[in-house]
């Protein structure tokens, strides 16, 4: 397969933009966590049985050999388990048998009836995913969300002075700062970054039904509730859910993904607005030579990487919100239903990572144009009437936002001069006049940032 003939956009046109995910969500990835739970958890069930029985004691020598499986686990690896597979038809047996295989060449023949000791399928898949969401989430997806983040912090202290033009309803509205605006996307997602970064990933494990039955039958006097605690939070570093059926709960998914969902509608609210900007020539875009805007006109530069963004992200939040619903909901004790749905986790991180690739390159291209500002700042006059009102009524002026409507809500376009004349005929103190004729719709900005 190359990019060429993939069927989805994510291996093929967008490749580039995803390839870190592979080492998480790809089908070698998933079978490579799977070795790593197993190796893991023989390696801790060997340490917690060896006074029961002593034969695993010689593990503890072995243990940094056993967790080269995994660490050097190879495409040739992976093949070799999708080969069992094929006479399985189960993927995490598979696993199990190529351990085993492991085990011999090792000398650790009569041991290996301990791998996979008392667990089910879905205590593997219910570490390696959300493991393998963690560290994804650790190392590609935080970063490239507070990489936005800050962009956008540093063009909003870059531009806190830049006067503009606020629109309420498409309509202008008291001026605000340019800077500010870019302010509120930079404190919104802030604060969504640090609730995604609080929800913990958790895990099931505890065997065929939860309730580790038959640890509890091979070894009635272990609290295997408390190793299995041990085991997911100090070899996995996830927490434990205490009570589940066959499969995890899902419901600390469901809430990661909806906290992604809402960091995705910030940045397509972002995408939004900086679009328009664009179209009301607020700022224009560098050009890369040879480029080409249309394949009919000329001289077009379209916002490509903020509607690229903006497509991608409502693709993100359309699939995490079906996972959100979906994962949580299994009938009994479990169905089948969350498998073939979990192995899609990867889909709308994927769609995340391309929308943030082209939000960064869109927003490096982006050029203010001050004359544009400016320019709509100086034909909107009637925006200060709100200034003007409310310093009336703080003199006890009566019926300041009666007279101010009759000034401004008329056919005739408000300037400078209209402004003026109608102070001078107000009936207030000289200081006052004063300080209404200053107020402009470039200093009428309240707080810059």
């Amino acid at each position: 397969m190359n990019s060429l003939n993939a069927v989805s956009p994510i291996d093929g046109r967008y490749r580039s933009k995803c390839e870190p995910l592979a080492k998480y969500f790809s089908e070698g990835s998933l079978i490579k966590y799977r070795v790593r739970v197993e190796v893991e958890y023989f390696i801790a069930l060997a340490a917690r049985l060896a006074v029961e029985r002593p034969q695993l004691a010689a593990v503890a020598a072995k243990a940094e050999a056993l967790r080269d499986i995994y660490r050097h686990f190879t495409d040739d690896d992976a093949q070799a388990i999708k080969e069992i597979e094929k006479t399985t038809n189960h993927d995490v047996k598979a696993v199990e048998y190529f351990l085993k295989g492991k085990f011999d060449e090792m000398g650790l023949h009569d041991l290996k009836e301990f791998i996979h000791f008392g667990l089910t399928s879905q205590d593997i898949n219910n570490t390696s995913v959300p493991l393998s969401m963690k560290e994804c989430a650790e190392e590609v997806l935080l970063p490239a969300y507070r990489n936005i983040h800050d962009l956008l912090q540093q063009k909003a202290e870059e531009w806190k002075d830049i006067p503009m033009l606020a629109h309420t309803h498409g309509q202008p509205a008291s001026p605000t700062t340019l800077g500010k605006e870019w302010g509120v996307f930079a404190y919104r997602l802030q604060r969504q970054i640090e609730e995604l970064e609080r929800l913990p990933f958790t895990a099931k494990f505890g065997g065929a039904t939860g309730n580790f039955n038959a640890h509890l039958a091979a070894f009635p006097d272990i609290d295997w509730r408390a190793f299995g605690n041990d085991f997911v939070k100090n070899h996995l570093g996830l927490e434990r859910q205490q009570l589940t059926t066959q499969i995890e709960n899902y419901d600390m998914m469901a809430a990661w993904f909806d906290a992604c969902k809402r960091i995705n509608v910030i940045l397509i609210d972002l995408c939004r607005d900086v679009w328009t900007y664009v179209s009301m020539e607020y700022f224009k875009q560098r050009i890369k030579a040879g480029e080409v805007g249309s394949s009919a006109m000329p001289h077009k530069v379209n916002p490509i990487d903020f509607e690229n963004a903006e497509g991608n992200l409502g693709l993100a939040n359309a699939i995490f919100e079906h996972l959100s619903h979906k994962l949580p909901v299994s009938r009994m004790q479990r169905d089948l239903t969350d498998s073939t749905v979990s192995r899609n986790i990867g889909v709308p991180i994927a769609h995340t990572m391309i929308a943030l690739a082209s939000l960064e390159k869109g927003l490096g291209k982006l050029l203010l144009n001050e004359q544009a500002i400016y320019r709509d700042l100086d034909n909107n006059w009637a925006v200060v009437a709100e200034a003007i009102q409310t310093i009336l009524r703080s003199v006890g002026y009566p019926n300041p936002y009666e007279a101010l409507k009759q000034l401004t809500r008329t056919n005739e376009k408000v300037t400078a001069e209209t402004i003026s004349t109608f102070v001078d005929t107000l009936d207030v103190a000289p200081d006052i006049k004063q300080r209404l004729k200053n107020i402009t719709p470039h200093n009428y900005i309240g707080y810059s940032l």
